[in-house]
């Protein structure tokens, strides 16, 4: 028998829809379906510009920022080359390789689920096309700081162009977060990839867009699909632009129970690390396996990675607390009793803010 799923926390969607004033301009979108939409997204380009604070010449707009990122490789990369990723990481990385003649590249985790950076550098050579970094982490939420940016991008030679993926960058309120779109002129070989997918909830309208040099931005839009961009997520990333302040609140309610479900599983005996994005990662060699089975039978679902991981997107509170109860002593008899009454009530903004004092010392 089929298990009802009641939660669904494996995509790192959000967990809410979009706003009623974004409701509204996609409803008034949709009348006009019968038109075609502009041939390239030239006006929407210039909005999020301007939101952004930079020249249009330097945004590239796509389908979803894996539209954007197959954009970038056709643009960049030669058949043969080299893409060197992390790994684990986003799935579509090396499918996105492959799909234009390229060789993924996995380069290892370190041990403490951080991108290793190092390795990266070392994986490197004259075949590379490009090499991605994802930050914060997906699926660990790890965080490569300003200053380990920098100095990455420093070491990597101007033929490579560095792909670095910030779809989850609203989510991490570190205070060594790197200000990603103040390195463009210093490094004209980076492209800053983000998306209205996540933390705006516009997930199936697939919308992403790229922060480059004018030159690979121009490189990048040679390679843009006519008419690719459909008029109602236009509408909503519009109309998402002007509700910036809602759009806040519901971030910080979703970082808020972030860290009241961390440390609810953590008191429960799971060793949770600090996330900086919108999912916990439960690691091997805790019992992964054994609590993917025990999530599951609870109408739970969230992204498994057999031995590796459990990737628990952040979802509602009602949600979250499932999770508690499905994870609650398995493999961890000794801490049965730690519940989450253990945790802050209420995933407090304020227990969160002071976790993130606390963090920014580490």
């Amino acid at each position: 028998m089929d298990i009802p799923v009641l939660h669904r926390l494996a995509l790192n969607e959000s967990p809410y829809p979009p706003l009623p004033s974004v409701r509204e301009a996609m409803h008034r979108a949709v009348a006009q379906a019968h038109r075609y939409p502009p041939f390239h997204p030239d006006e929407l380009t210039e909005q999020i510009a301007a939101w952004c604070r930079v020249n249009s010449d330097r945004v590239v707009v796509g389908n979803g920022s894996v539209g954007v990122a197959l954009q970038l490789l056709k643009a960049v990369v030669h058949p043969g080359d080299t893409v060197a990723h992390g790994w684990r990481t986003f799935d579509a990385y090396p499918l996105l390789a492959t799909m234009v003649g390229a060789h993924p590249l996995p380069v290892p985790l370190s041990p403490d689920g951080h991108q290793d950076l190092g390795a990266l550098l070392a994986a490197l050579d004259r075949r590379t096309g490009v090499v991605v970094l994802c930050n914060p982490h997906n699926p660990t939420g790890s965080l490569i700081t300003a200053d380990a940016l920098s100095a990455f991008l420093r070491q990597v030679p101007r033929h490579i162009t560095v792909l670095l993926d910030e779809a989850y960058v609203e989510f991490a309120h570190h205070t060594a977060l790197p200000d990603a779109p103040a390195l463009l002129d210093t490094f004209p070989n980076l492209l800053v990839l983000r998306t209205f997918s996540k933390a705006y909830g516009l997930a199936a309208l697939r919308i992403g867009y790229g922060l480059g040099a004018p030159d690979l931005v121009a490189r990048i839009r040679g390679q843009q699909l006519p008419f690719g961009i459909n008029a109602v997520a236009t509408e909503a990333v519009k109309a998402s632009l002007r509700a910036g302040s809602e759009l806040r609140r519901r971030v910080d309610t979703v970082v808020a129970e972030r860290e009241r479900l961390r440390h609810a599983l953590a008191g429960l005996g799971w060793r949770v690390r600090p996330s900086h994005a919108n999912s916990l990662w439960l690691p091997a060699p805790d019992p992964v396996d054994e609590g993917a089975t025990a999530v599951t039978a609870a109408g739970v679902q969230v992204r498994h990675y057999p031995g590796e991981g459990l990737r628990i997107t952040i979802g509602t509170r009602e949600a979250n607390d499932a999770v508690v109860a499905a994870l609650a002593g398995v493999g961890h008899p000794e801490a049965a009793g730690r519940h989450a009454a253990n945790a802050p009530a209420d995933g407090a903004v304020a227990t969160y803010r002071r976790d993130q004092q606390l963090q920014a010392l580490e």
